[in-house]
């Protein structure tokens, strides 16, 4: 083992962790920003970050201003501590994968074999995952909502589940072990993207309903403006296209990764199932996220109705991930803190 390896292991997540945080609160100023805002001024903020708005003159014209380069407005406070947010987000993904880098060169093995490297691997995927649906949607919005949980993961991990790099057990010395433990942190951190996005839809739909019942008239008959995450928060469409887009991508991969265990299962233990909690959780999340695709393809159950079985899959993946790793006794334990 190298220790070399080992300590910048330690350090490059130290420094993710950090990121982290402040990627947090960017996002966090930006969201409050522009909440304090009107929607016209919103909708002047997203043209100046867009960068392509069109100034037109009107009136006299200077001739001294003939041949003169206008620089467009600078962007909002907020909308630049977004833009940080992003870029600080990157340099945190960045330090988390050479994080993760590092300690495999320090072991001499694929880094998963316990909940410290598993949930540094969950990280680095989320936050990747959240990077790729950020530029394919722009909703920088839901920054605050991803991060949070990212943010988390990677504090309990830096502090209650740390171990140092050494062997790992012999029951996991198997290549089913990576095929299986790979998939599984890559199905969950983009499950995780789908989950959030799902509760900000079923948030999203009552802020409007509850808008909408308490809009009076105002002098031109439009409804008066509610201070509100209405007013910053992706469409109902918008939510319900990242949580469906990015789950149809994460549940297969998680389908396959349930299946790897137990194969891997039936090498290690000689069963491919045996009802573990651990297995058994993971069934549970198989069936809530099988369940909410079947119903987002349904259309009777489109809507509110998937979104919330989508939200259960989510907390059954995290309860699987902290509660049962961390409390429960069972086969499982050689993976978590025991």
């Amino acid at each position: 083992m190298s220790q070399m390896w080992a300590d910048l292991s330690d350090l490059a997540f130290e420094a993710a962790l950090a990121a982290y945080v402040v990627a947090l609160v960017c996002y966090a100023i930006e969201l409050a920003s522009r909440r304090a805002v009107n929607p016209a001024e919103s909708v002047a903020a997203g043209q100046a970050a867009g960068g392509g708005t069109t100034l037109v003159r009107t009136g006299p014209i200077d001739p001294g201003s003939i041949g003169r380069v206008e620089r467009p407005p600078l962007a909002p406070w907020g909308v630049r501590f977004g833009r940080a947010a992003v870029v600080v987000t990157v340099v945190g993904a960045a330090a988390n994968v050479l994080s993760i880098v590092a300690r495999g060169l320090a072991v001499g093995r694929l880094p998963l074999a316990n909940m410290y490297e598993f949930v540094s691997v969950i990280c680095a995927a989320a936050t990747i995952t959240w990077l790729i649906v950020l530029a394919r949607t722009g909703a920088r919005t839901l920054g605050v909502f991803v991060m949070t949980p990212v943010v988390v993961l990677a504090v309990v991990a830096g502090t209650r589940l740390y171990v140092p790099a050494g062997p790992v057990v012999p029951a996991l010395n198997s290549y089913w072990k990576w095929i299986h433990v790979t998939t599984v942190a890559i199905s969950s951190s983009i499950l995780l993207v789908s989950g959030a996005a799902s509760a900000l839809y079923l948030l999203r739909g009552r802020l409007e309903r509850t808008h909408a019942d308490r809009a009076e008239p105002a002098g031109g008959g439009a409804p008066v403006r509610a201070r509100s995450l209405l007013s910053v928060l992706p469409s109902m469409v918008a939510l319900d296209r990242i949580a469906y887009r990015t789950a149809i991508v994460g549940f297969p991969l998680f389908t396959f990764a349930v299946i790897a265990g137990a194969m891997w299962a039936e090498v290690a233990w000689g069963r491919y199932w045996g009802w573990d909690p651990k297995e058994t959780c993971s069934f549970i999340t198989w069936v809530f996220f099988a369940a909410y695709l079947h119903a987002r393809s349904t259309a009777g159950w489109r809507g509110r109705r998937a979104a919330w079985i989508c939200v259960l899959g989510w907390a059954s993946m995290i309860f699987n991930l902290f509660f049962i790793n961390m409390v429960v006794s069972g086969l499982h334990s050689y993976a978590g803190l025991n």
